[in-house]
């Protein structure tokens, strides 16, 4: 590795050199914002006699890199931004003074930092040699064609600001504080030279690269310039097709190389890490098991495409699960499905038993919603969920799994589900839990769809949240104080309207017969399933509460349904992971597993001093420093029941 400071005005005008952008940099996203401070930064330096402005450094690898008899082509692993954002800048001063008859200024500015003069290959012929998208941008504002271009370029807008910018008056100053630019030049050997590692170091800080930008570069920044081409083409670019979000144009991929490594390692990596934890798979690229896992990766990635992606699928009823899923985010179960799918496609599971899965996942997370247990148990729970899978019973042994679960993972029986169903507000809840449960509710085996997100259609509450005087009277003391203070915003007391405003706080009967102009309309003449029993009464009272709610209840049941699995006395008894175990108090313990050695104990208490022990061996100095999650000291009259860790030291 070299490292020079050099002028930049001197390293561009180098003859017969190109200066290559691989595929693998990310697209030049400089704006108007960073060529405006640059610029002034330019025409400042100049003006006021600064001696030189320091830019950064730009760093490529030389030799033996897209070289050709004619250009010696470096390829920019750092600084492309910068070099690109200046190549701009001398193309508007290139332009402007072509366009204003300062013909000496024009050629020397087109042959000496635009372009090798001499050369006959047309590819070798700009300096500036850029990716697809962008090479045809810049090519466009070369020739002067810019307005034809009819996509949007960072490029073209970053060339209009300098056009702009540059006038008689100054012109002169722009190309001399130009000349003042510096920055340190490094030069790597392929080879000889690391060239990830030191592009690592550079981004070091985490801000200006992507985990995915990171995995990338790693991918293909070592690899022979015809081969960085075919993996792109053939590999990496399908995964980032795959994993963008096609609404809001959005990268997903670091996102799905974390699901990816969760599916494959058991074990969910950092956001911050998921670079570290994929390079770390792989310190051997030239095995052929690293090739092969590329390829799983891009296979893969067809997949989560439709998760985050729903409209893509071509089946009708795939697609609508998925959409349910994708609007409940209930994105932990990613690396799970990500093989399911997998296997649906190699002829492993049935387009059915995929439908079966997808609803037990909705129930499993929509049950455990309601009865109020923690979102945050699914990831460990999806996180192994692949190693329960039977291919032979591939549903019931998906379903068995999450029943045999406990404590906070376990799926909520229909007894958990009504005392919290009852009680639970759903009104004052996420928008997205609160339309998925009413589109779930009004069109279960409803041939005729409603479109429950219809702006005209809204909740409704049947007792109001501001009653008017005729509830005091219809309804008695007791039955008036529960429904405000207890009922209000249940389900039994909530239904769906397109007539809300209109409906306000009118007495019941006021709301069933409401009839204006045929256009306000009251419960009877709703066609919506959650009006029906409403229909047919005369009051509205806790009784009548408690009939609809059953009927609700009912409903729920079918939409949401618990899986028909039984579970023997043998499976009751199976290992349990002691972060989904209950509280151990008054239970007895036969054994316990530890790093893959089962240890036959009876006390809990004895477990945890041998747990402890044994991570103390491994790190004594990390088991210290946590102190307020465990204490361990010297003085065993700290604790009730003490027991010697190691070397007179007590927990």
């Amino acid at each position: 590795m070299k490292a020079n400071e050099l002028q930049i005005n001197n390293f561009l005008q180098v003859p017969n050199v190109q200066f290559v952008i691989p595929v693998y940099q990310r697209n030049y996203d400089w704006t108007n914002t960073e060529c405006k401070e640059l610029l002034n930064d330019i025409i400042s330096v100049e003006t006021e006699d600064r001696g030189t402005h320091f830019i950064g450094s730009i760093v490529f690898i030389h030799e033996g890199t897209y070289s050709t008899s004619e250009v010696k082509e470096l390829v920019i692993i750092d600084g492309q931004q910068r070099l690109t954002t200046i190549n701009i800048l001398y193309v508007a001063l290139y332009r402007f003074a072509k366009e204003n008859n300062r013909t000496n200024d024009s050629e020397r500015l087109y042959n000496m930092f635009l372009t090798n003069q001499y050369v006959q290959k047309e590819s070798s012929k700009l300096k500036l040699k850029q990716t697809d998208t962008n090479s045809v941008a810049f090519k466009a504002i070369m020739l002067g064609t810019e307005k034809e271009y009819n996509s949007f370029s960072n490029v073209i807008e970053n060339f209009n600001y300098f056009i702009g910018a540059i006038t008689n008056d100054t012109f002169e100053i722009i190309l001399k504080g130009l000349n003042r630019l510096v920055f340190v030049e490094i030069s790597l050997e392929r080879g000889k030279d690391d060239p990830q590692r030191i592009f690592e170091s550079l981004n070091s800080t985490g801000l200006d690269l992507s985990q995915s930008d990171l995995i990338r570069n790693f991918i293909l920044m070592d690899l022979p310039p015809k081969d960085q081409n075919r993996i792109f083409e053939s590999v990496w670019n399908p995964i980032e097709e795959n994993a963008k979000d096609l609404i809001k144009q959005s990268s997903l991929v670091s996102d799905y190389i974390r699901d990816y490594l969760t599916l494959r390692n058991k074990k969910i990596p950092n956001k911050n890490k998921v670079y570290a934890e994929f390079k770390s798979l792989y310190t051997n690229k030239k095995d052929e098991a690293y090739q092969q896992e590329l390829e799983n990766i891009k296979s893969l990635s067809a997949h989560y495409k439709k998760f985050v992606n729903p409209s893509v699928d071509a089946d009708a009823d795939i697609r609508k699960e998925l959409e349910y899923l994708n609007r409940l985010e209930i994105n932990v179960a990613y690396p799970f499905l990500l093989q399911v799918f997998e296997d649906k496609e190699n002829g492993l599971l049935s387009k059915d038993e995929l439908i079966k899965i997808l609803k037990l996942i909705q129930s499993y997370s929509w049950r455990r919603f309601i009865v109020g247990l923690p979102t945050n148990a699914l990831n460990k729970i999806f996180m192994t969920l692949y190693a329960e899978v039977d291919t032979e019973e591939y549903y019931d042994s998906i379903a068995r799994a999450l029943v045999k679960k406990k404590g906070s993972a376990k799926f909520p029986t229909n007894e958990d589900l009504k005392s919290a169903l009852k009680d639970k507000d759903l009104y004052n809840t996420q928008p997205k839990n609160r339309n998925y449960l009413f589109e779930m509710l009004e069109n279960f085996n409803n041939r005729e769809f409603v479109n429950t997100n219809n702006e005209l259609i809204t909740i409704e509450h049947i007792f109001p949240r501001n009653p008017n005087d005729d509830w005091n009277i219809d309804l008695t003391s007791n039955d008036y104080f529960i429904f405000k203070e207890k009922h209000i915003n249940t389900i039994a007391n909530l239904t769906l309207s397109g007539n809300n405003g209109a409906l306000s706080n009118k007495s019941f009967v006021a709301k069933k017969e409401m009839n204006v102009d045929a256009k306000e309309q009251g419960y009877i003449y709703s066609r919506l399933w959650l009006n029906s029993y409403l229909k047919s009464l005369d009051c509205w009272d806790l009784s009548k509460y408690e009939e609809r709610f059953n009927i609700i209840y009912d409903r729920f049941l079918k939409i949401w349904e618990y899986p028909d699995i039984v579970i023997s006395a043998t499976e009751e008894t199976d290992d349990q992971n002691i972060f989904d175990a209950e509280s151990p108090t008054h239970k007895k313990l036969e054994y316990f597993i530890f790093e893959n050695t089962r240890v036959e104990e009876e006390a809990v208490a004895q477990m945890y001093f041998y747990v402890i022990k044994k991570l103390y061996e491994k790190n004594s100095q990390l088991l210290l420093s946590s102190q307020e999650l465990i204490k361990i000291t010297r003085n065993v009259t700290d604790f009730r029941a003490g027991g010697e860790v190691v070397n007179g030291r007590y927990e």
